[in-house]
């Protein structure tokens, strides 16, 4: 790989002796694939164990996570058992330290990694707001926390600034990985390379202010504020944090500087702002990363509570009650599937109904996503299960169940129907007790419901 020119000069100039090992880490190294396993699955140990790599090498930073590659394609994968993830990137959750009942929002959400990661620590209690500000990013957001099986997260699709109305002074954590100059991406995606100009760093910096200005105003009194970057820059690290607690109520929360045990490799401080951290390519298994935890000692207004005349932004956050006429509909389903684990009520938004944390705020005026757990389509006179609620815990426990084979999943995944001796309606299916989605059974033909939009062909040589 050729680096630019500007950007040898200025890290040759900064890290001096140092700088040698960085630039040929980046320029000739290989990329570090990893892994997390979800917590929220059932026997998601024996499930890896059985359907995982042969060798699992613990990764140094997040929670049941492991050095290797899995298959998107693959049935853990596709079932929610497992993310891949860059080994650096896994510091910035795991220093978050995200807590059961706690309201967190991770303000830069997508793909989705450190949000699935925020919901196993939460063991779905509480509630995420997942945010991103692409609309086809948020969507992917969403699909990664609808396999992964969180509950208490409703994924939204703004600007940071547009949700300060809704969550002023609300959140307890905001995980902040903000847009960067992708320094830390060199080496495994050439168009961060061919797009960084010197200037790149400096223009980032001034967009991670913005974000940053918005964050803060959603900060409850001394909640924390958990900032990140993929970059080397100093003007989007050092730099940022400095204003920081220059310019707000906040102060630094120290992060252990941990040394090698168990394998993990040294973390280093960044010097003049003790209790930051990074993370170097040169010094052990990632891409490197930048991250800081802070307190905020000051206290946002609340928000204002919407009237009931304001009108939705986003027919999918049109806040409805169940009419009369859906309610032993509602019964029955719920007796058939089990609703998650968590306090929460039933609300319509447009064709289906969904399971709603119950600390989730009126959501008027919000383009929401995903909120809480997508239950049960609504259909003339009945109500059909959604595949997001195959894809939670309580799931497993539906009345009635398919086991079927690995070569029946390859055929569901794809949209095709199988045959299975029986007639028992509506089943959650299961691959070895992993549930993959549901289908109904009916004269020995398993019809088809597995999302039309996720759906693919299993490569037989992968």
């Amino acid at each position: 790989m050729e680096l630019p020119k500007p950007f040898i000069e200025k890290y040759s100039k900064l890290l001096g002796d140092e700088a040698p090992a960085f630039l040929a880490a980046i320029a000739t190294g290989t990329p570090q694939k990893a892994f997390r396993v979800n917590s929220l699955k059932p026997a998601y140990r024996q499930m890896l164990t059985q359907f995982g790599p042969e060798e699992l090498i613990p990764a140094p930073f997040g929670e049941e996570s492991y050095l290797g590659a899995v298959g998107g394609h693959s049935l853990l994968y596709q079932a929610g058992y497992v993310y891949s993830q860059e080994p650096s990137a896994m510091i910035v959750a795991a220093i978050a330290q995200a807590q059961p009942g706690e309201k967190v929002l991770d303000l830069c959400a997508a793909p989705g990694g450190k949000s699935t990661q925020l919901a196993a620590q939460m063991q779905n209690q509480g509630l995420l707001v997942a945010n991103e500000i692409f609309s086809k990013r948020a969507k992917i957001l969403s699909e990664n926390l609808e396999r992964w099986g969180a509950t208490n997260c409703l994924v939204t699709n703004h600007a940071p600034a547009e949700l300060v109305p809704k969550f002023s002074g609300f959140f307890d954590r905001i995980v902040v990985d903000a847009p960067c100059s992708g320094e830390g991406m060199f080496r495994k995606d050439p168009v961060a390379v061919a797009e960084w100009q010197a200037d790149t760093p400096t223009k980032c910096a001034a967009r991670q202010k913005e974000i940053l200005t918005a964050a803060v105003a959603m900060l409850a009194p001394e909640g924390e504020l958990i900032y990140s970057t993929c970059t080397f820059a100093p003007e989007e690290n050092e730099a940022i944090i400095s204003w920081l607690v220059t310019n707000f109520p906040l102060t630094i929360i120290p992060l252990a500087i941990e040394g090698t045990a168990n394998g993990r490799p040294e973390w280093g401080s960044v010097p003049g702002l003790e209790g930051t951290v990074r993370l170097w390519p040169q010094q052990g298994q990632g891409e490197g990363h930048f991250a800081a935890k802070l307190r905020f000692h000051g206290v946002n207004p609340t928000p204002k509570v919407a009237t009931k005349t304001k009108k939705a932004k986003h027919k999918k956050a049109e806040k409805t009650t169940l009419p009369k006429e859906l309610e032993p509909l509602w019964q029955a389903f719920t007796k058939e599937f089990p609703l998650p684990n968590q306090t929460g009520r039933p609300e319509r938004f447009g064709d289906y109904i969904w399971w709603v944390p119950e600390s989730a705020p009126d959501l008027r005026g919000i383009r929401v996503l995903r909120s809480g757990v997508q239950m049960a389509q609504v259909k003339k006179n009945r109500l059909e299960p959604a595949f997001n609620l195959a894809m939670t815990a309580p799931a497993v426990a539906a009345s009635q169940r398919l086991a079927i084979t690995l070569a029946d999943w390859q055929k569901y995944v794809a949209g095709a129907t199988f045959t299975a001796s029986g007639n028992a309606g509506w089943v959650l299916l299961t691959v070895a007790d992993i549930p993959v989605g549901f289908g109904k059974q009916v004269q020995g033909v398993v019809k088809n419901f597995y999302p039309k939009g996720l759906r693919f062909v299993v490569d037989p040589l992968k």
